[in-house]
């Protein structure tokens, strides 16, 4: 994975080539956190029906999963559905899981070929039993798998997962005296990954929407007004970029932006 993988991959001479030329491969974030969100707006532009933007997205999907590998990016998280979610429409709620497990059998080879581990963050037990089962499956078929850990938050909210977290730590007999950050954090639903470097959002909203409340803390946060569906490994490599030029002082002074 670096500049070589990525150049085979992109057209020769292209915006997406200059730009991954630019990128130093020392300094990219452990993990990036993406806020996926336009798909609805995507559609309204064009006079589609909403669940038509969610279709569009998947190729954004597709195509943010397999950059981020072939750049080295060790920890990639997509928010896909939250838990606040279940309000929308029931037809729409159907087709984006629909969408999920279409994805999961059409892209599973994907996946499998470039190294890529698949997770769940959520909670995935209230979930229909045949989407639960897509999602294990995958989950096992990849498990062995040591490139890129793709997260998907699916029936996440960061609130509910510090909740969730909470039990967990009162369920396992935990002291509150003896409760401190770095033990809490190993009842997330992220325990033993890094915390985000690189929170991404799309669409130009200015909010985190109850993702990853604990985990991106320290987080760069970028913002673009491309809309989801329209959003590929250009966009990825200018948030990269952005990123790199950054001082990341965690409270402190003067500290730069440390390697992956």
């Amino acid at each position: 994975m670096g500049l070589e993988d990525v150049l085979s991959w992109v057209e020769q001479d292209s915006t997406e080539a200059e730009l991954a030329s630019q990128i130093d491969f020392e300094r990219l974030p452990t993990h990036v956190a993406i806020i996926m969100d336009g798909n609805g707006r995507w559609a309204a532009q064009r006079g589609l029906p909403r669940v038509q933007g969610h279709r569009a997205g998947i190729d954004s999907v597709r195509d943010v999963v397999e950059a981020s590998a072939r750049l080295g990016v060790q920890v990639l998280t997509l928010y896909a559905f939250s838990v606040e979610n279940w309000k929308r429409p029931p037809g729409e709620v159907a087709t984006l899981m629909t969408l999920l497990k279409r994805y999961l059998r059409q892209e599973l080879r994907t996946l499998l070929d470039n190294n890529i581990r698949f997770n769940v963050v959520g909670r995935s037990g209230e979930l229909a039993p045949d989407v639960r089962d897509e999602l294990a499956f995958a989950t096992r078929q990849t498990e062995a798998n040591t490139s890129m850990q793709f997260n998907i938050a699916l029936n996440y909210g960061g609130r509910a997962e510090i909740v969730d977290a909470a039990r967990r730590a009162m369920n396992a007999g935990i002291c509150p005296n003896d409760l401190d950050e770095e033990r809490f954090a190993t009842f997330l639903y992220t325990a033993g990954q890094p915390d985000p470097d690189l929170l991404i959002r799309t669409s130009g909203e200015m909010r985190v929407s109850n993702f990853l409340l604990w985990q991106i803390a320290y987080a760069e946060i970028w913002v673009t007004e491309t809309l989801w569906p329209d959003f590929r490994c250009r966009h990825l490599f200018e948030a990269l970029l952005s990123y790199q030029r950054r001082e990341r002082r965690y409270g402190g002074i003067n500290r730069p932006v440390a390697a992956g």
